[in-house]
């Protein structure tokens, strides 16, 4: 795997974990749950500059059923995150209490309890457009070992963890749905594109 390539799945990881650990508030109190936010929005950040040729191409190309998909998820994570940026900076007592905010206290925290559960399934979305070359790799990587592809599968459908088991099944239903309505996208414009070679 290039360079580039482990740098974006290290990402997607540490981001992953950050996310379970942040819904997990009530375990961890204010300042760690600031601490582990702002470190949450700094690994978004360096998602985003690792990403740049996405954006670059965003007005390029023809916009197939599966790329507007991929852009309507991407830009809906997108305004999540920002908005929990902004309500996390707002209500901060800890990290970002030198910053001189008076006032919007109200707003900020419903707009933050808004992202958090949209920006945790919007994600999970995220996750799912992704979910087939996690799979491709898993399989490439232990081809010959049915016992390791078993307990990936496993692990990828249960938790030890009971708190975040919820989370964790609710992560896996948004990843399973649009994963395979990524395919039945991708399959129905292979189909159109087969019927039009053979008119041809």
């Amino acid at each position: 795997m290039k360079t580039k390539a482990k740098i974006k799945w290290s990402l997607d990881i540490l981001m992953t974990m950050a996310l379970l650990f942040l819904m997990g508030y009530q375990f961890w109190g204010d300042s760690v749950h600031e601490w582990i936010g702002a470190g949450m929005f700094a690994l978004f950040i360096a998602h985003q500059v690792c990403n740049l040729n996405w954006y670059k191409n965003l007005f390029r190309g023809r916009y197939t059923s599966m790329r507007i998909l991929q852009c309507m998820i991407n830009v809906l994570t997108l305004a999540a995150m920002l908005a929990l940026m902004y309500s996390g900076i707002t209500m901060s007592r800890h990290v970002f209490a030198f910053l001189p905010i008076q006032g919007g206290m109200a707003f900020a925290r419903r707009l933050h309890i808004l992202g958090s559960y949209w920006g945790y399934l919007l994600m999970s979305l995220h996750l799912g457009l992704h979910w087939g070359m996690v799979l491709n790799m898993v399989v490439k990587k232990h081809a010959s070992q049915r016992k390791y592809q078993m307990a990936g599968f496993i692990v990828g459908l249960e938790s030890k963890i009971l708190f975040f088991l919820d989370y964790l099944a609710l992560m896996g239903l948004c990843i399973y749905m649009v994963h395979s309505i990524a395919k039945l996208v991708r399959g129905a414009g292979t189909d159109r594109k087969g019927k039009r070679k053979m008119k041809d």
